[in-house]
């Protein structure tokens, strides 16, 4: 059963399908996918070509627009848009602290959570494809991890695609998670290099805000344990555009005077909660470091052995001398595990995935050398989020493909510039440009 109803400007129908939890047994155990389809409403009546959109994470749901903001007026004019919850995220079956003991012991959740990559999603669009389409091809477009969900359809599915269109997710075709983070950690230090010179007085701020952390036990309103290092991951915002301003806005309040002396506001750690909490996206902190994770190798958190390599990043050693303390970005850490209400009872879990050895391979090289699916991906320069380098060298690899590289947008551009970061990709697939 469907339901359709109306918002500014569009119609929208709720789609859901049953889908194989492992598609390799496809008799057994089901899992459900919900999709929300948009059309415009002066469109409503037609037969437009369809386009399927796979949110950035991994862990997030499909953007809950009201209307059609950013990019989807621009796909609305030309497509009717499916926004896929990804298995295991929004309204598709959930898989976190509350569902995952359903599965047993950490020993099975882990288990069950090797099928949450994106291999498994591709193939639930394979899956859903014929009930949405009738079984014509269709356009992906893929943000963030939705472009490597997009490579990954390109090796395993070509034959389900129109086009291809990628925002700021060219992965690696071969890149251990250590070499990921390698690479990560110098671009990170770049971000916040940035964010100081235009905001000088945030380095005081940060240095008295990481202080007062190591010294004093906090604990977040939520019941997060808001250490240091969980306030120098709050450097993940600077890979958006608007990120820089907003950091240097949370850091403007952060103390009040109280009897006790100065102490972090409650509207500070109000904010902070909101921003630092798993609670609505624990599938990111579980197999972050696993989207990365192709062979015998376990990735056995990787972003904590390789901030090891980059002692500058130790907020103490910061204090102790006069430098700034720096944020960190996307990386994924044991203590999170320790210190986020969300993730604490999924620890052991947490820790099997980063033991195991037994990762399949992501992507076809062959195949994608191979590749006669138009292809088009907006690189975004220094990505704070994937590395520049990797997604340049997957693009030379994979035939056909045309890249806008550009520092026009940080690695939101196609939130922040929408209709003309779809434009042009458009524009290169269609080979107009």
């Amino acid at each position: 059963m469907t339901d359709t109803y109306r918002q500014p400007g569009v119609v929208l129908t709720d789609r859901r399908f049953t889908v194989p939890l492992d598609h390799d047994n496809p008799a057994g155990e089901t899992i459900e996918l919900y999709a929300r389809e948009v059309v415009a409403s002066d469109k409503a009546g037609q037969d437009l070509p369809w386009l399927l959109y796979l949110q950035g994470g991994p862990g997030f749901g499909a953007n809950r627009f009201v209307g059609k903001p950013a990019w989807l007026g621009r796909a609305l004019e030309n497509y009717r848009v499916l926004l896929l919850d990804q298995r295991g995220t929004g309204a598709s079956t959930p898989a976190n602290r509350q569902t995952l003991p359903l599965r047993g012991g950490p020993a099975e959740q882990a288990d069950h959570l090797t099928h949450f990559r994106s291999d498994s999603i591709v193939r639930d669009c394979e899956a859903i494809r014929p009930h949405v389409t009738g079984g014509a091809r269709w356009t992906v477009l893929g943000q963030s991890f939705g472009g490597f969900c997009a490579v990954a359809y390109l090796s395993m599915a070509p034959e389900g695609l129109d086009t291809a269109l990628i925002t700021g997710g060219l992965p690696s075709l071969d890149a251990h998670a250590d070499d990921v983070y390698r690479a990560a950690y110098p671009r990170i230090e770049r971000k916040v290099a940035a964010h100081y010179a235009r905001y000088p007085q945030d380095v005081e701020r940060a240095r008295r805000i990481a202080d007062h952390l190591l010294t004093h036990d906090v604990v977040l309103p939520n019941g997060y344990r808001f250490t240091v290092e969980a306030f120098q991951s709050l450097g993940l915002m600077l890979g958006s555009g608007d990120g820089s301003h907003r950091l240097h806005f949370l850091l403007e309040h952060a103390f009040v005077p109280t009897p006790s002396g100065p102490a972090l506001s409650d509207a500070f750690q109000e904010e902070v909660q909101g921003l630092l909490s798993f609670a609505g996206h624990p599938l990111y902190a579980l197999i972050h470091e696993a989207i990365y994770a192709q062979d015998a190798r376990p990735t056995a958190w990787a972003a904590e052995r390789v901030r090891g390599e980059f002692p500058q990043f130790d907020a103490a050693k910061a204090l102790a001398g006069d430098g700034p303390v720096l944020f960190t970005g996307e990386t994924i850490h044991p203590w999170m595990f320790d210190c986020d209400p969300a993730l604490r009872p999924l620890r052991d879990t947490a820790e099997l995935l980063a033991a195991r050895t037994d990762w399949t391979p992501l992507y076809d090289p062959a195949r994608l050398a191979a590749n006669e699916v138009p292809v088009a991906a907006a690189v975004y320069h220094d990505d704070m989020y994937v590395d520049t380098a990797h997604s340049l060298a997957t693009a030379r690899a994979v035939r056909g493909l045309r890249t806008w590289v550009t520092d026009e947008f940080e690695h939101d551009g196609v939130r922040t510039g929408g209709p003309r970061v779809l434009d042009r990709l458009l524009a290169l697939a269609r080979d107009e440009v």
